[in-house]
């Protein structure tokens, strides 16, 4: 992983973040991933007219990504739903770098060496244990389905990044390969409000409306970049390097949905830099 690789994912976690901190800050979550869904939407059929079609052998990844963005789409709305975003969200993101590793060794044949897999346990020994203390530390006995929705959520996240891990690959276009993904994925949620909503949606999305567009605008770069990143890279350190939006989001629920920050979290980012620095030696 170069340094340019390095910058350009830890800028899709800055901008993961944010648009997570944007969904949730949207009590309707229907609303919320209608709008981050449907703009992504927008926004890849446009990218779709102006950048280079898909080679025909990265579709049927493309097939199967699309139908894991939209389970991992609706677990995060469930994790959301029950759940506080800074517990959920760190349980999300922290479980997915780990199954990777394992996930992208087995189907994609890439095997870390001691320093890339030190750097991914380290890292995400952080990011999971930055969420267990939330847990231990709210005093309350653990949410078992929000818990459980979590955990299923981090499971298709590492799916959905060994899948497109090949698919971009074999793309032979990373940029079409992103738009036709948002295509795709997009259609399945607002399809489903509408169902819902019927008469209603369009009134009852306009009060979200920005906000909602911003959101899908940050999570088509997020994951643009991250599958630029899958190009030039092994799937399992980016995986985890990703994560560190997790940190990202610790200060953003501090600073916007007053949740303390706290020496669990100063501890986690520790361990994340640490991390960093290990996948970055491997390279």
């Amino acid at each position: 992983m170069t340094p340019l690789v390095a910058f350009a994912v830890l800028i899709a976690a800055v901008t993961h973040a944010s648009w997570n901190a944007i969904a949730h800050a949207i009590k309707d979550q229907l609303l919320s991933f209608t709008l981050i869904s449907g703009g992504g939407l927008l926004i890849g059929a446009s990218g779709a007219l102006l950048v280079p079609f898909p080679a025909a052998a990265a579709w049927p990844y493309l097939l199967v990504s699309a139908a894991l963005h939209v389970a991992y789409m609706l677990l995060l709305m469930r994790s959301f739903t029950l759940g506080d975003f800074g517990q959920m969200y760190p349980i999300a993101r922290g479980t997915a770098p780990l199954v990777v590793t394992v996930l992208a060794a087995v189907f994609v044949g890439e095997r870390p060496d001691r320093w890339a897999t030190a750097g991914v346990t380290v890292a995400s020994a952080g990011l999971v244990g930055l969420a267990l203390w939330g847990i231990r530390g709210s005093g309350r006995r653990p949410d078992w389905p929000a818990l459980l929705a979590a955990l299923a959520t981090g499971l298709a996240i590492a799916a959905y990044t060994t899948v497109d891990g090949v698919g971009v690959r074999a793309s032979g276009s990373p940029l079409g390969y992103i738009a036709w993904l948002m295509i795709l994925e997009g259609l399945a949620i607002p399809a489903c409000a509408l169902y819902r909503r019927r008469g209603e949606l369009v009134a009852q999305l306009k009060p979200y409306a920005a906000r909602g567009l911003l959101g899908a605008a940050l999570s088509v770069t997020a994951y643009g970049l991250v599958l630029w990143a899958q190009t030039r890279a092994a799937l399992a350190p980016i995986a985890a390097l990703r994560e560190s939006s997790i940190i990202v989001g610790a200060a953003i629920g501090t600073l916007f949905f007053k949740e303390r920050f706290g020496a669990p979290r100063i501890a986690a980012a520790g361990l994340m830099v640490v991390g960093i620095g290990l996948m970055l030696h491997a390279s």
